[in-house]
């Protein structure tokens, strides 16, 4: 902890440029949750892989969470991701113990002037003086979240004011550090490949987080009443990197803003799409998910050497191939894709049965999934693994990641009704497409730097 000192002597006197990645997705929502087993072999599953390289002692990987959610999500990481990584810190709006984790307040060398003032932090006072008895019986900070969600909600409404402080907190918390990676509970983080990734930067060169602390310790006062009048806090971060003349890397595709259950591996971003390069992070992932894709991640880690990055091509094989097939009951594969099923579904019969749903499907040579609804057929020419689900979607966020639309018809919602969304892959064509997405790779796909 550096203490005494000015934070310029502080910087003179520890050449080491602090510097970090931010993985910074703001949409909080509910997932529905999908089954998937890996099947590791029982003599391995209690063997833990953990990669090795030299510089994972340098990283302080920043979880930045709440009292409304880190009993639910943070006890998954505790179990899983967390297990490999040496340095971690936990900052929230409440201070708390959770199974030998400490919780730190992001919040409590703010300004009290601040915390006074500013309505939004009504939650937090609560929690100072109740507790977690202080958090709403009916459970309304839970719900929604962002422009698509409740902007009334209380603990999304907080959730801006910690950024700035977290990050400041986070160097002080690990001066010697030279990487900070700051995640959401929601993020899954592959370790490994993340340690390869920062290996191929300079760590002497500023990429942001001192200058971005010492500028919001002389600017405070202007940066409050901006977060005051924003929505999320990533904005707030935005400015202040950008106040500072720090520009940012679009590392897309290592880095996701879908969950690996809804991610289409065919999308392209900025020339760009994920099948050839390495993955580092998923985001948006609930509970079961982290769990069997850390499964299946350490199965590979068993399997492969070291210097073979875990790529999405990998992922798509190993994790979600294996599980498409002809027909999936309660279950929904995201088919929503409208402009295709507009064309391809033309005829009009599609509608009337899983059969002639799926048949719209196999006439139309570009299609490679579809799911139907009592009355709803929907197809697509993107592939997704989907999650367990009754209720259909039929409109989906890809900014959000979520649904923002079910089909709610009829009323059997038993196992295996005919009227629950059941979902088909047409898996004669798969392998043709697993084949063409390989030929897109070439030598020059690696890490993006």
């Amino acid at each position: 902890m550096a203490t005494g000192r000015s934070w310029v002597d502080f910087r003179r006197k520890n050449r080491t440029v602090f510097t970090a990645l931010i993985i910074c997705f703001l949409f909080f929502h509910l997932c529905r949750r999908s089954t998937i087993s890996t099947n590791i072999p029982s003599q391995h599953r209690s063997t833990l892989y953990c990669p090795q390289n030299l510089i994972a002692k340098e990283v302080l990987v920043v979880l930045r969470t709440g009292a409304t959610e880190v009993l639910e999500k943070l006890p998954v990481h505790l179990d899983t991701t967390l297990r490999c990584i040496p340095n971690y810190a936990i900052y929230s709006d409440y201070e708390e113990d959770i199974e030998g984790s400490h919780i730190h307040d992001v919040f409590d060398e703010l300004s009290q002037d601040l915390k006074e003032s500013v309505p939004d932090f009504e939650l937090y006072h609560r929690l100072k003086m109740k507790g977690r008895d202080g958090l709403s019986i009916d459970g309304t900070e839970h719900d929604g979240s962002g422009p698509s969600g409740l902007l009334d909600n209380p603990g999304w409404k907080l959730d801006k004011f910690k950024f700035l402080p977290m990050i400041d907190k986070a160097l002080r918390h690990s001066p010697q550090a030279k990487w900070f990676v700051f995640v959401e509970l929601d993020t899954y983080l592959m370790w490994g490949n993340l340690l390869d990734y920062l290996s191929k930067f300079d760590a002497e060169i500023p990429h942001y987080i001192g200058k971005v602390t010492e500028h919001w310790r002389a600017h405070m006062v202007e940066y409050n009443q901006y977060t005051i009048e924003q929505w999320a806090g990533d904005m707030v971060l935005g400015k202040a990197l950008k106040d500072v003349l720090i520009p940012l890397l679009w590392a897309f595709p290592h880095f996701q803003g879908d969950p690996v259950s809804t991610l289409d591996h065919n999308i392209t971003k900025i020339n760009r799409q994920p099948w050839c390069y390495p993955v580092i992070t998923y985001h948006h992932m609930p509970e079961d998910e982290i769990r069997s894709l850390w499964e299946f991640e350490q199965e590979w880690q068993r399997m492969h050497p070291r210097d073979v990055p875990l790529r999405h091509a990998n992922v798509f094989k190993g994790y979600i191939h294996p599980y498409l097939s002809k027909e999936r009951t309660e279950w929904d594969n995201y088919s929503v894709n409208p402009e295709f099923s507009k064309h391809a579904l033309k005829d009009g019969e599609a509608h009337t049965s899983f059969e002639a749903c799926r048949s719209a499907c196999e006439s139309n040579a570009m299609c490679l999934q579809f799911s139907y609804r009592t009355s709803m057929c929907l197809v697509s020419s993107e592939v997704r693994l989907g999650r367990r689900a009754t209720l259909q979607c039929s409109e989906y966020s890809t900014a959000a990641s979520k649904c923002d639309k079910t089909e709610e018809r009829g009323l059997g919602m038993g196992e295996g009704s005919l009227d629950a969304v059941r979902s088909g892959w047409m898996v004669d064509r798969l392998a043709k497409y697993v084949s063409a997405m390989d030929q897109t790779c070439n030598d020059h796909m690696g890490w993006i730097i």
